[in-house]
């Protein structure tokens, strides 16, 4: 590993992990949670998304640098791969804009159970993971993994610390759309 790739890994993984516990609190503790934020106007939200982005930009880089290290089949790195990128990016962004910007940086909005909500509770954390598995395909990197995983963690807690918040928001319109539709497919 070179010097450029340690400080990109290490600077991934402590965005990641410092998101992983700050959702881990949030799950814990919901009343003194951090994550949604108790006042949309904070600087939280974007603490989270810059965390986030800080993830992917150190899994998009080590896997510049890395790119190849390990032997993946052609189909997996290069249909795959791209595939995942493309499908949860689209996914994302239709998710995002489905709620609002706003909305999925934590403000309160209406309770959205229609397009991708209706086939899941979080299609956004969905595309963000295939998003990062597709990444992981990809570079075909070694050291892009431990940061993916760390990425896939943070992002597959993330609906259990905003659940409690959700129930306190919509009451029994979440529950019933909880029971009607999965967390994740």
């Amino acid at each position: 590993m070179t010097m450029a790739q340690g400080l990109i890994f290490v600077f991934g993984m402590l965005s990641g992990l410092v998101l992983i516990c700050a959702l881990s609190w949030s799950i814990l503790f919901p009343s003194k949670r951090i994550w949604p934020p108790r006042k949309f106007n904070s600087a939280i939200p974007m603490a989270a998304w810059g965390l986030t982005l800080a993830v992917y930009a150190s899994a998009i880089g080590l896997g510049f640098l890395d790119w190849g290290a390990r032997v993946m089949p052609f189909w997996l790195q290069w249909i795959m791969g791209p595939l995942l990128i493309l499908a949860g990016n689209l996914a994302a962004w239709r998710g995002a804009f489905a709620i609002g910007l706003q909305t999925t940086s934590g403000a309160k909005g209406e309770l959205v159970t229609s397009g991708l909500y209706r086939y899941s509770r979080n299609p956004q954390y969905v595309a963000d993971i295939a998003i990062f598995l597709g990444l992981g395909l990809l570079f075909s990197s070694t050291w892009v993994w431990p940061v993916v995983a760390v990425g896939v963690i943070a992002l597959a807690s993330a609906p259990l610390a905003e659940e409690p918040w959700l129930r306190a928001q919509y009451g029994s319109d979440y529950d019933d759309y909880s029971a009607a539709t999965r967390r994740f497919f």
